[in-house]
């Protein structure tokens, strides 16, 4: 069983990124974000419909952060403080040693290699830090560029489900990734 401890929060940091705890100060760019029709066409999750709900979902963040449940990072640069995205393991299964990875990043800051930089870390940490065995994400099949960098990273298809989700009145489908600790990362 893993013996989760986020306190001290683990700040990440390259040349390009800087990963920090998320705060409520970050509401007004999340809900920009979460109201982004490119940030979300592959979420399914509902728009936001307020800054108060952005202010809910960091609150909550914070909270399972708190609680060793999950564990979310605003991504921005070592020179804009600003939230550029985030990236967080969630669903993180003590027993089995596995979470899943979730991501999102602002479309004016995409192609500039920031998510292959919070890749690698959060990853590093996940498999170092945390000892998780196994990251799965679970991935809208018509996303390729999540696909793509999950493929980079080393994820393998492990199942594609077949209208599985229901959100907004359709059915979706879900393709799973999973990386396993161990394997070879670029």
């Amino acid at each position: 069983m893993l013996n989760l401890n986020f306190n001290p929060f683990p700040e990440l940091q390259t040349e390009k990124i800087s990963l920090r705890k998320i705060r409520s100060e970050d509401a007004i760019a999340l809900y920009r974000l979460r109201t982004n029709a490119d940030v979300m066409k592959y979420l399914d999750r509902p728009i936001m419909q307020s800054v108060l709900e952005a202010e809910q979902l960091i609150q909550m963040m914070l909270d399972g952060i708190a609680e060793n449940k999950n564990i979310n990072w605003c991504i921005c640069t070592p020179t804009y403080e600003q939230l550029l995205g985030t990236i967080a393991f969630w669903k993180i299964d003590e027993t089995n040693h596995r979470a899943e990875i979730g991501y999102i990043l602002d479309p004016d800051w995409q192609g500039k290699g920031l998510m292959s930089d919070a890749m690698r870390l959060v990853i590093d940490y996940g498999f170092s830090n945390m000892r998780l065995h196994g990251i799965d994400a679970n991935v809208n099949p018509a996303n390729q560029k999540s696909i793509n960098l999950l493929t980079k990273f080393g994820f393998q298809k492990e199942a594609h489900f077949r209208e599985n989700y229901f959100f907004n009145g359709h059915y979706f489908d879900s393709a799973i990734y999973c990386l396993l600790n161990g394997l070879k990362r670029p």
